[in-house]
């Protein structure tokens, strides 16, 4: 590790900041969420704590995707700050793919009840022809896009088995939001793909309550009598 952490580190026993440093290895770099069980530092709450402060040293937070399994993602100011940099912005074609893989991956099977709230897992994959159909791309564009988006952990591949077509489903990136983003993300797709219903309504009409400016109370004063 680098002298970065070395603060942090110090105060622990050659043990503890091994455990320390393969926990914080294991969450920054592993694809998928890892068990609480194989680190200790994810196991002990002050250890935890270490290892959340470790993490805010590179923009970074813990992030509980499952019951006992954890990983790592952005602080939501540095997503922001990271969104708003054109190049860090996908390209249009990826950005469209994905958004129709969350959509019927997601959106459509959580409206109809078959999916928990607050999940960006799903056993729903979207076929390959329902993508070709609803993005307009041509065929090599769409299976190029489709790649680098598996390339970058944004979708997942489920291949056919049985009376299942298969198809794309949100990749393991998914696990590394944070409430926030999940909750923003979700609006975003209510807005995809219902702008006219009364929960979007809803949705821009809290948003222009918080970006309206406050109220000057020396108007009121001024037109106190």
């Amino acid at each position: 590790m680098t002298d970065l952490y070395e603060p942090l580190l110090r105060p622990y026993d050659e043990k503890r900041r091994a455990e320390l440093v393969a926990a914080f290895t294991a969450v920054e770099h592993a694809a998928e969420p890892v068990a609480e069980l194989r680190y200790p530092a994810l196991r002990e709450p002050a250890l935890r704590r270490v290892l959340g402060e470790m993490l805010a040293l590179q923009g970074r937070v813990l992030i509980r995707a499952r019951p006992k399994e954890w990983t790592s993602g952005y602080h939501d100011d540095v997503a922001a700050a990271l969104a708003a940099d054109p190049a860090c912005v996908p390209p249009a074609e990826e950005r469209a793919v994905l958004a129709l893989v969350l959509i019927h991956s997601v959106a459509i099977p959580r409206a109809s009840g078959l999916l928990d709230d607050d999940s960006w897992l799903s056993p729903h994959p979207t076929p390959l022809e329902e993508l070709r159909r609803r993005s307009q791309l041509p065929i090599g564009e769409l299976e190029a896009a489709l790649r680098r988006l598996r390339n970058a952990g944004l979708v997942g591949q489920v291949k056919a088995g049985g009376d299942d077509a298969g198809g794309y489903v949100p990749g393991p990136q998914f696990h590394r939001l944070t409430a926030g983003a999940r909750r923003r993300l979700q609006e975003e797709l209510i807005l995809a793909a219902g702008p006219d219903s009364p929960l979007a309504a809803a949705i821009r009409a809290r948003r222009r309550g918080r970006t309206a400016p406050p109220a000057d109370p020396s108007r009121d004063r001024e037109r106190t009598p």
